[in-house]
C-alpha cells in the first residue's frame, strides 16, 4: 500500500495538471458500492489532498471536485440498486461478503434517511448505503436531497485536514510551529481517542473522564497560550493567506449563526419545544449545558482579558478567549447530539457526536477566517463546551440513563431549530459584509 501510493503521488507531483480529476475520480470510487470498501480511499484522499493544498489547487476547488465526485458515486451506487435489486447478492464478492449488505440493510431499514446522513462518516457502509437505499426503492428525490447534505459534510471532514497539511508546508510558517501544532494535534488526538475508548466500554464512567481531560485541555490551553503563539501566527498566515473574496459572505453567514443572540434564542426555542412535547429532563439538560456554558465563558473571557488578533479595520473591543461563538456553538450543538444518541448503541452516539462537531466547528473555524479570535480560542471554547457537556451529562445520568425522544419529537424540534439558524444567517448578511469588510 505504501509504495502504491508513493507511486501515486509522486506521478501527481510531476504532473499536476491530472490532480483534479484524480481527487473526483478516488472521491467516487470511496463512495462507490463494493469499490469503496476494498480500495483504502480515504488514505489515498489524504495524499492527494496535501498535493492540492501544496499550491496545485485552491481549497474551494478541492473540496468541490471532492463534493461532485461523492455524489457521482452516491448516484452509481444508487442506480446499480434500483437497477439490479436483490440480484447484486449473487455478484461474486458479494457473494462471499454477504455480511456486507445485510448490515447496511439492517441499518437502513431501522434508521432510514437518518442513515444516509450518519453512515456518510462510517467506512464499512458508506459505499453500501446508497446502493441499498437503490435496492429498497427510496424515492430519487429524497435520495439525491440527503446525498446534496451529507455529501458537503463529508468532503470537508475527508479533504480539509490534507488540503491544510499541504498548504501549511508549503508556506513559510514561524519557527516552532511544527513542534506546537503536534503537542496541539496530540492533545486532540488523546481526547478523541479517549472519548471513543470510553464510550465503548464503559459509557457512564467514560462521560466523566471526557469532562476531566476537556478540563484538562481547556486549563492547559488557558495557562499555555503565551507558549502557543507560533502556533496561532502560523495557523492565523495560513487561514489568512488563502482567504476569498467570494467566499466571505458565505462565511459570514455561517459564523452568524454562532451570534450570541442567535445562539440564546436557539438554546431558548430547543428549551421551550422540548417542554412543550414533555421531556422534562431532556430541557433540563438542553438548558443546564448551553446556560452554564454562556456563564463560564463570559467569566473566563473577563478573567484572562486576552487581546483579538489585529486584523480587522476595526478591531472588536470585547476579550478573545474562549470565543463565545465556539462555545456556543459547540454546547448547543453537542447538547442536540447527545440527546440524539440516547438509547442507542455506542457507534451510533459516537456518530451523533461526530456528525454534531461539524457545523459547530464549522462556526468556530469562521471565527479565524474573519481574523477576529486565534486557533486557540475557539480550541478553548470548544474544550468549554465539551467540559460543561459531559458534566452535565455525568450528573443527569446519577440515578438513571437519560431516555432517548421519539421521532414525532425530532420532526419538531430539529426544523425548527434549523429553520432559525437559517433565518438569522440570510436575515444579517447584508451588515455582516459591511462589519468584517478590510
Amino acid at each position: 500500500m505504501g509504495e502504491w501510493l508513493d507511486s501515486l503521488t509522486g506521478w501527481l507531483s510531476l504532473n499536476p495538471q491530472w490532480l483534479g480529476a484524480a481527487i473526483f475520480i478516488v472521491a467516487c470510487i470511496e463512495c462507490l458500492a463494493i469499490a469503496g470498501i476494498i480500495v483504502p480511499g480515504t488514505v489515498v484522499l489524504f495524499g492527494v489532498a496535501v498535493l492540492a493544498g501544496s499550491g496545485a489547487l485552491s481549497l474551494w476547488e478541492t473540496l468541490l471536485l471532492g463534493y461532485t465526485g461523492g455524489l457521482l458515486g452516491d448516484v452509481l451506487s444508487y442506480t446499480i440498486g434500483r437497477r439490479f435489486h436483490q440480484n447484486i447478492r449473487k455478484l461474486p464478492l458479494v457473494r462471499t461478503h454477504p455480511e456486507w449488505i445485510s448490515t447496511a440493510e439492517n441499518y437502513f431499514e431501522r434508521y432510514g434517511i437518518v442513515s444516509l446522513l450518519i453512515g456518510r462518516f462510517i467506512g464499512p457502509l458508506r459505499p453500501m448505503l446508497p446502493m441499498v437505499a437503490g435496492m429498497l426503492k427510496m424515492p430519487v428525490p429524497r435520495f439525491i436531497g440527503v446525498s446534496l447534505v451529507s455529501g458537503a459534510g463529508w468532503a470537508v471532514a475527508y479533504l480539509l485536514p490534507g488540503w491544510a497539511t499541504g498548504a501549511a508546508i508549503r508556506l513559510p510558517l514561524p519557527d516552532g510551529f511544527w513542534p506546537q501544532a503536534a503537542v496541539v494535534a496530540g492533545g486532540i488526538a488523546v481526547l478523541i481517542g479517549l472519548s471513543i475508548h470510553t464510550t465503548l466500554r464503559s459509557p457512564t464512567r467514560g462521560t466523566r473522564l471526557i469532562a476531566a481531560a476537556s478540563l484538562v485541555m481547556l486549563a492547559g490551553l488557558f495557562f499555555g497560550w503565551p507558549y502557543l503563539q507560533q502556533f496561532d501566527q502560523g495557523l492565523m498566515t495560513l487561514i489568512q493567506e488563502n482567504r476569498q473574496q467570494a467566499a466571505d459572505g458565505f462565511v459570514v453567514m455561517v459564523t452568524r449563526m454562532g451570534d450570541f443572540h442567535t445562539q440564546l434564542q436557539a438554546a431558548v426555542l430547543l428549551t421551550v419545544l422540548l417542554l412543550i412535547t414533555r421531556q422534562w429532563r431532556q430541557a433540563l439538560f438542553a438548558c443546564a449545558v448551553t446556560g452554564l456554558t454562556a456563564i463560564a465563558n463570559g467569566s473566563l473571557k473577563w478573567l484572562f482579558a486576552r487581546a483579538r488578533p489585529e486584523i480587522l479595520a476595526e478591531p472588536l473591543t470585547t476579550y478573545s478567549m474562549p470565543s463565545g461563538h465556539s462555545s456556543a456553538a459547540f454546547a448547543f450543538f453537542l447538547a442536540l447530539a447527545v440527546l440524539a444518541g440516547r438509547g442507542q448503541p455506542p457507534r451510533m452516539r459516537l456518530t451523533w457526536l461526530l456528525l454534531g462537531c461539524l457545523p459547530a466547528l464549522s462556526i468556530a473555524l469562521s471565527r479565524v477566517y474573519l481574523g477576529v479570535h486565534w486557533p486557540t480560542d475557539i480550541l478553548a471554547g470548544a474544550m468549554l463546551a465539551c467540559t460543561v457537556c459531559a458534566a452535565v451529562l455525568s450528573v443527569a445520568q446519577l440515578q438513571q440513563p437519560l431516555p432517548g425522544m421519539r421521532l414525532r419529537v425530532w420532526g419538531l424540534v430539529a426544523p425548527a431549530c434549523a429553520a432559525l439558524l437559517i433565518f438569522h444567517a440570510l436575515n444579517a448578511l447584508p451588515d455582516a459584509l459591511l462589519r468584517y469588510q478590510y
